[in-house]
């Protein structure tokens, strides 16, 4: 009984600290994206070298609303390539404004070895890149300039 009392506290505390972007343990790490014509992705947030280095490495499926997002540390050219990827994806890379810098649409998974997958953007300073489904970014009327929010 003496400790209930601090456990019914602990509990009513915790429970005013959720909202949608900490619902529970599924959602750490995810940030809802709100892109200009309103509609939202939830992403995975990757920021550590080794997270950054995997990305999309091995995953079978993207569904439509989620995407990941890779925050790097500083601005700079940064190009990514499809080696261990299974399936086609939009690559979106924002300026530290978030705004859309340069678009890879439907980039093909590269099936052979890795010194022979080619690279995919990184011509212009960006910040943050994220990464979609295959055809998103054209179903989604992102373009170059626009700005998302996250």
């Amino acid at each position: 009984m003496r400790y209930l009392m601090p456990l019914m506290l602990l509990a009513l505390a915790g429970a005013g600290c959720t909202g949608p972007d900490t619902a529970g343990p599924e959602v750490l790490g995810m940030r809802t994206i709100k892109l200009p014509g309103g509609q939202e992705i939830r992403a995975e947030v990757e920021i550590n070298p080794e997270d950054l280095q995997k990305g999309m490495m091995f995953r079978d499926s993207l569904p439509r609303g989620r995407g990941m997002l890779f925050v790097h540390q500083t601005p700079g050219l940064y190009p990514y390539w499809m080696y261990q990827v299974n399936i086609p994806l939009d690559m979106i890379w924002m300026d530290k404004d978030h705004r859309i810098v340069e678009i890879a649409a439907d980039t093909q998974p590269c099936k052979t070895k890795a010194s022979l997958c080619g690279n995919y953007g990184g011509h212009q300073q960006a910040e943050f890149v994220l990464e979609l489904g295959g055809g998103e970014a054209r179903r989604l009327r992102l373009t170059a300039g626009q700005t998302l929010e996250f």
